[in-house]
């Protein structure tokens, strides 16, 4: 791998990750592109550079990441409940990957199907956030503004977690489906959207120790540390400026432009399969893919 494809990938894990887009479906688009084969390797790397993009939001968070640690130490009651849901939230989908690991890489990153399970969930994805907003809207014409985390509960936690394992599928987007959970139960959007990042920390921090411990050193040997740091720093950069603007822009404006950006997405690119610039090749081994929940980002 050369030093800008590390770059470029680490650019893109960086400003998808955290917004409803759908990262996994992004880099995908990007390996093809730049002519990277889909192997273990490439795999393995399109996970760990997560990484870049977690420590991100541990430094964006830090107040409610020493918060929750207090918490934990038991100099913080409202500290421990927010750890305690984040863990409660994570639960779900920890269980499904596990049970549901095999039957995703085998139907739905065969080769066979190629794109089309992400460019379905991205069409899918659009009409739901356009859906959500327009109840969001309602919501908010009738005076109902949404809760904060400090009134959210266990049974919120779990419903959001439950929501977290539809972002197995391809293309969902883990913090789409994380961050409309927390809406449906009524948060507002700016803790619906505070929850889904530091859920996203433990789900994608687990997702990256999975594949690299499984697949580290194959992807190193491939691709080598230097590659590897490239496309961690680059996921950083890129991911603090998405998510200081992710959440500046929703407060203002909501999900809709999102929704509009997954419909035109999933319309080109299943325009360019058809056309042929995007349809895998007849002879592409089936992937060996990583567990995880965004999409599959769970050990």
């Amino acid at each position: 791998m050369e030093w800008w494809q590390s770059i470029i990938l680490g650019i893109v894990e960086g400003l998808t990750e955290y917004l409803p887009v759908s990262s996994t479906g992004h880099l995908l688009l990007a390996q093809q592109w730049l002519g990277i084969p889909r192997d273990e390797a490439a795999d393995a790397y399109a996970i760990c550079i997560q990484a870049g993009a977690i420590l991100a939001v541990l430094g964006l968070y830090w107040k409610r990441v020493l918060q929750m640690i207090m918490g934990v130490l038991g100099k913080d009651p409202e500290g421990l409940r927010l750890a305690l849901n984040i863990v409660a939230a994570f639960l779900p989908a920890a269980f499904a990957g596990l049970v549901l690991e095999k039957p995703i890489k085998h139907f739905l990153f065969g080769a066979a199907w190629g794109l089309w399970p992400i460019v379905a969930a991205w069409l899918l994805g659009g009409i739901a956030i356009i859906a959500v907003s327009a109840y969001r809207k309602k919501r908010g014409a009738s005076g109902r503004k949404g809760f904060d985390l400090s009134s959210l509960t266990w049974q919120h936690a779990v419903i959001i977690g439950v929501a977290q394992c539809l972002a197995m599928w391809p293309g969902t987007s883990r913090s789409l489906v994380t961050i409309v959970g927390g809406i449906l139960i009524g948060l507002s959007m700016a803790s619906a959207v505070e929850f889904s990042f530091l859920l996203g920390v433990v789900t994608l921090g687990a997702a990256t120790a999975h594949d690299g411990l499984k697949s580290g050193a194959v992807m190193l040997s491939s691709y080598g540390v230097v590659s590897l740091l490239i496309g961690l720093v680059a996921a950083f950069v890129s991911a603090v400026i998405a998510v200081r603007w992710m959440v500046a822009y929703l407060n203002r404006h909501g999900l809709d432009v999102f929704g509009y950006y997954r419909i035109a997405l999933a319309l080109i690119a299943g325009a360019l399969i058809l056309a042929g610039p995007l349809r895998p090749a007849a002879t592409t081994p089936a992937p060996t893919i990583p567990a995880s929940v965004e999409d599959a980002q769970t050990p």
